[in-house]
């Protein structure tokens, strides 16, 4: 039986998208039976145009990926519920025996500066978000 890993941020536009399209490829890479999710407690309704640039350049197309609600996952049946921000930490409902690990993390969006500087901010989370989600995958 598959273990269930829900990324979940308050707009599910960057920092949990991400994570999702990390956990896909890690899950694969280490031959894990894992199915990885992500949604919003208050979803933006889109994915930031950065975030599918920033995982191109790591190979990783979430290009197909869309913002979703907690409604939109199988909320109840996740093994591990993975906050990136302080929002979804206080918002997200409690998951009866899921194990909660809370990641905060800086939200790229609300990076300001050129496209460069934004960027840059978009690379460091990502960066962080991939050395979290592979240690996350290859500890399961």
């Amino acid at each position: 039986m598959a273990i269930k890993i829900g990324f979940i941020c308050t707009g599910n536009s960057a920092r949990s998208q991400m994570a999702e399209g990390f956990g896909k490829y890690y899950a694969k890479k280490f031959g894990k039976d894992i199915e990885v999710y992500s949604a919003g407690s208050d979803p933006s309704g889109y994915v930031h145009p950065l975030a599918f640039k920033v995982m191109a350049e790591k190979g990783i197309d979430i290009s197909k990926n869309r913002s979703k609600s907690l409604k939109e996952i199988p909320l109840n049946e996740l093994d591990y519920v993975i906050t990136l921000c302080g929002d979804a930490a206080e918002n997200c409902p409690v998951v009866v025996g899921a194990k909660t690990i809370h990641w905060g993390l800086p939200d790229p969006a609300k990076a300001e500066g050129t496209e460069e500087e934004k960027l840059k901010v978009f690379r460091e989370i990502r960066d962080k978000i991939e050395e979290k989600v592979k240690n996350l995958i290859a500890g399961i």
